[in-house]
């Protein structure tokens, strides 16, 4: 449905330093950074798109947050949520809502929600149940 998302940034640097360690914690690959035009862009590893960019607006002018504005990022699982949240807050972020279930939306919708340090709304996501407890080996 999508082919790519871009997020105005202000700082590039600090923007691809939380942004990168973010796109880790998700197991997203770096596609391109380019330093001279202040931008880089994620990728899935087995999908050349939908692509996740960064860069300073093309008009020149400052990056601005919109109001109601959100990105939702998919994780596979719940702990993923959890570690992106973490990993997040610990490069920048701010705090919209800590992990947990979201009831209101689903029953199996587990998410997190943070701004970047540009003041970007983000959320990482997972739609599926928890996974099981591994059970212990019996002798």
């Amino acid at each position: 449905m999508l082919s790519h998302v871009f997020v105005g940034i202000a700082d590039f640097e600090r923007a691809f330093g939380f942004y990168s360690v973010l796109m880790d914690t998700l197991n997203l690959k770096l596609k391109f950074r380019d330093d001279d035009a202040c931008w880089a862009g994620w990728m899935a590893a087995d999908q050349p798109r939908p692509l996740f960019l960064i860069g300073k607006p093309y008009d020149g002018r400052p990056a601005a947050v919109g109001n109601g504005h959100m990105l939702a990022l998919l994780a596979t699982d719940r702990a993923t949520v959890d570690r992106a949240y973490a990993a997040a807050l610990a490069h920048g972020g701010a705090c919209e809502g800590p992990p947990g279930l979201r009831p209101q939306y689903h029953a199996h919708y587990y998410g997190a929600y943070f701004r970047d340090p540009d003041g970007n709304k983000l959320c990482v996501c997972c739609h599926e149940p928890e996974a099981p407890a591994a059970n212990p080996a019996s002798n």
